[in-house]
């Protein structure tokens, strides 16, 4: 059972800011009245804990659904852009405010980009959150072919890195082919096997040629091409399953790593 955050923290704010006015407009009066008669009445426990917790906790949901939400990477997907254990920031504000729990889009702020980093919810599942990275644009030509992406019939330019040396839970990717991919003008890194097929095992949507991506959706892939559930296996990601961009590491911890599991150089690092 996935346990829905967000609708807890709606919730305990209800409660507890309930509970709070309530007594404020309510109970507290009674209890000064009787305090100026001679007989003076404690605040109830239940109260002076929501006293206390409600603005924390409003807070939290303030700055979690329209600021900044952290996630944690779990797998190998993006790697060598994000590896599994780094614990990542995402902006909420970048494509627009959504309310919590319902995401209903109230204030436009603006689209994503070719090469952004995103965490979506996964259309097959939307309590599940992906990151991948945009590849597609509304209207965009989308293939893939020889390790290589192309949008609307343009190759998009690799330079050889040369051969990638895998870490803790990356290690398995010791011996894939690191290059430098561009797409308009956003650099990273990207991973792929020569000697696997383009499309992963049961990746049907590239399988009779190109896409283009429908209106108010995206084609989204991970950087570690061979190793990556994405828009060739299930499709396009919809407009309204957007989180937010990505945009920074805030701490990375990999028990699978040799020695200390805290990697200090990922801290503080951004995300391209």
């Amino acid at each position: 059972m996935t346990f829905d955050f967000p609708a807890f923290l709606v919730l305990a704010s209800v409660l507890t800011g309930g509970i709070w006015l309530v007594d404020a407009l309510v109970f507290a009066p009674r209890r000064r009245q009787a305090g100026e008669a001679g007989t003076p009445s404690k605040e109830p426990v239940l109260v002076e804990y929501a006293r206390s917790f409600f603005p924390v906790i409003f807070a939290v949901l303030i700055l979690r659904s329209f600021l900044v939400e952290p996630f944690r990477i779990p797998s190998n997907s993006m790697m060598p852009t994000l590896l599994t254990g780094d614990f990542i920031l995402v902006n909420k504000f970048s494509y627009g405010l959504r309310l919590p729990v319902i995401n209903a889009k109230f204030l436009d702020l603006g689209e994503p980009h070719r090469g952004d980093v995103v965490v979506f919810r996964y259309p097959l599942d939307p309590k599940v959150d992906y990151i991948k990275r945009v590849i597609g644009l509304p209207g965009d030509k989308v293939y893939y072919r020889n390790k290589t992406v192309l949008v609307n019939d343009q190759p998009m330019a690799q330079l050889p890195v040369g051969e990638y040396t895998g870490v803790g839970s990356g290690r398995e990717m010791t011996g894939a082919r690191e290059a430098l991919e561009s797409l308009d003008g956003v650099d990273h890194s990207i991973l792929t096997r020569p000697a696997a097929p383009d499309l992963p095992f049961g990746c049907q949507v590239l399988a009779l040629g190109p896409v283009v991506v429908p209106p108010g959706h995206y084609f989204v892939m991970g950087d570690n091409r061979d190793n990556s559930n994405d828009s060739r296996c299930w499709g396009f990601v919809p407009e309204e399953n957007l989180v937010g961009k990505a945009f920074g590491i805030w701490m990375h911890w990999d028990g699978r790593r040799d020695g200390f599991p805290i990697a200090w150089s990922r801290l503080g690092s951004g995300i391209d």
